[in-house]
């Protein structure tokens, strides 16, 4: 084994879940790399971008909402993402509990609602992205918003009634669904966004180029491997493709049409 490979995880899940969701899947790059992996976390998003300015991670699962946003300014090169339920797209999920009299965005008016992290792009930029689009800001429209961190602690939060609705990872609600459903059955899916593509595992500029290729081909084969396979078909995915980049544009362009370009100035609490 040389030298480590330090992998972030952005808190798209908790910790927990992070952890159980990931693990086999770095191991395996790893070990086809000839590399050790250390696992780091963080809470926001924005924390896991500071470690690629600072060179101190190497690897990262990140959202797309910050890949197609300041894919340059942290010098992140997209190497696979992955497809799943046949498409590299996915798409936010706006929720309800289940038994709730809510049918539309529009009934959410005046309502709790839950954002995930400030730079997600199905948890927090395509709901404001809804809003602006018919001249609304949350500030205004719901009563109260928070941030949760993580799509999971958005799906909790619904399903426990502490907010009245909130935005979360298509794939993730799905995820769960399939394998969890204790929480997500207790929520409705009342709106879905346009496809997006889906969150790509990034490489740090400073990786040399030579492991990033070797990385890439490692995922790009994986669904062809037995035991490759086995850890996709744990977490839905069917395999890794090459990004493009215009599967990102629409995300880049709704980012351009919100007013404060995505980023919310006003601080939701937390729940």
């Amino acid at each position: 084994q040389g030298k480590l490979l330090r992998v972030a995880v952005a808190a798209m899940i908790s910790p927990k879940e992070t952890f159980i969701y990931y693990r086999e899947l770095l191991d395996y790059i790893g070990r086809k790399a000839g590399r050790g992996i250390q696992l780091i976390q963080r809470k926001t998003y924005d924390e896991i971008n500071a470690l690629f300015l600072k060179g101190e991670i190497d690897l990262a699962f990140i959202c797309t909402g910050p890949y197609a946003a300041a894919r340059e300014k942290y010098g992140f090169e997209a190497l696979a993402t992955p497809q799943v339920r046949g498409k590299p797209f996915y798409q936010s999920y706006l929720i309800v509990e289940k038994d709730s009299p809510y049918h539309h965005l529009e009934d959410l008016r005046g309502r709790v609602f839950a954002f995930t992290d400030p730079d997600s792009n199905t948890g927090t930029l395509v709901p404001r992205y809804w809003l602006a689009q018919v001249g609304e800001a949350p500030e205004t429209y719901f009563q109260k918003t928070v941030y949760t961190y993580s799509h999971d602690n958005s799906i909790l939060a619904v399903a426990k009634g502490l907010v009245d609705g909130a935005a979360v990872d298509g794939h993730q609600w799905e995820y769960f669904q399939h394998f969890t459903p204790a929480l997500t059955s207790r929520t409705r899916v009342i709106r879905k966004s346009e496809p997006y593509g889906s969150p790509p595992l990034v490489a740090s500029g400073r990786l040399p180029d030579d492991l990033k290729t070797k990385i890439r081909g490692v995922l790009l084969a994986m669904h062809q491997d037995p035991g490759g396979k086995e850890i996709l078909d744990k977490l839905l995915i069917d395999r890794f493709l090459v990004p493009r980049e215009e599967w990102y544009e629409p995300v880049r362009a709704m980012i351009a049409g919100l007013p404060d370009s995505g980023r919310s100035s006003h601080a939701p609490s937390k729940p």
